[in-house]
């Protein structure tokens, strides 16, 4: 199973009130290939997800009736948007309902993550937060159920719910194969000071006609263990979005030019956008990349991480 979670003996916490605190960890897409459009206006999807180090920061309890959210951090009210369309929000409700769990909720959120910039930050609050009320149910949904509930909520929430730091995925994001991490690199990104609404880069799509499904040469049978060596992933590393979106805005391919000139060996517009990422080659990053980077994001905001190695492991707390 992809769920598992450390948890205390059921006598070492109160039924009443239980608290969960872990890290929501983002993702960069490696690869992302929209396959078709099905009637009821749903995009199939073929991606490649991997989590990285920057992470917002989230605490859960269980409350008698209270239900809030909490949100701190470098935001944009604008883009946080009503608490009722937040993705931890939703899955919180989500998953109450399906339970039946009694009681209410409480979410903090300290947002380190971007706000509409690709990363999924949204998604990856939505899916600790799924792992943390499955790990405080009286009685937990279990992983199908939980996957469920996170496809409903995204493409990408299923697999920031799983336990899983690496993994293909395809159809709705609810079909996924683990993968062996590659070895951890250094990641830059670089986050414009614009947002992309995914709604908006799907329509740009449309409007383009992109059938890329319909390509035999993309969809040509390789080898999966070649997906956890860099030069593999390098080979397959592709984002149907990104000529769409960087018609819009030019200095996305600026960014990718710059990502590449500082030595990554992969740099990419990541999900619908607008963050560009550079996964640094076997023989530079950090520092390096930092001194390469310096003046050249054009107003971009500069972060640096890495690829992640593992999950945390859900820890519930008296």
């Amino acid at each position: 199973t992809l769920f598992s979670a450390d948890l205390l003996p059921p006598d070492a916490y109160a039924a009443e009130l239980r608290r969960y605190l872990r890290d929501a960890w983002n993702l960069a897409d490696g690869d992302y290939r929209i396959l078709a459009r099905e009637a009821s206006g749903y995009h199939q999807l073929e991606t490649i997800f991997l989590r990285l180090d920057l992470a917002d920061a989230i605490r859960v309890r269980r409350t008698s009736g209270t239900r809030s959210l909490d949100v701190t951090g470098a935001v944009d009210g604008e883009l946080l948007g009503p608490v009722e369309r937040n993705l931890a929000w939703r899955a919180a409700t989500a998953y109450f309902e399906a339970s039946g769990m009694s009681g209410g909720f409480v979410i903090e959120l300290e947002k380190r993550i971007p706000i509409g910039g690709g990363l999924g930050g949204g998604s990856a609050d939505a899916g600790a937060v799924l792992r943390a009320l499955d790990a405080m149910s009286d009685v937990a949904l279990g992983w199908p159920a939980v996957a469920g509930l996170a496809g409903r909520l995204g493409a990408d929430v299923p697999f920031l719910a799983s336990e899983s730091v690496y993994a293909l995925a395809w159809g709705r994001g609810e079909r996924m194969l683990a993968l062996a991490a590659p070895p951890a690199r250094d990641v830059a990104l670089l986050v414009p000071a614009f947002a992309v609404h995914t709604a908006d880069a799907f329509g740009w799509l449309a409007a383009r006609d992109v059938q890329s499904g319909g390509d035999p040469e993309l969809l040509a049978p390789f080898e999966v263990g070649a997906l956890s060596d860099w030069g593999g992933i390098a080979g397959v590393a592709r984002n149907d979005f990104e000529p769409v979106v960087a018609e819009r805005h030019p200095v996305i391919v600026e960014h990718v030019a710059a990502l590449r000139f500082a030595g990554c060996q992969i740099a990419m517009l990541t999900g619908s956008g607008s963050t560009v990422f550079g996964v640094a080659g076997a023989s530079g990053g950090g520092e390096a990349l930092i001194r390469a980077l310096a003046g050249a994001g054009d107003g971009a905001r500069y972060i640096h991480t890495r690829t992640a190695v593992r999950v945390e492991p859900v820890v519930v707390i008296e």
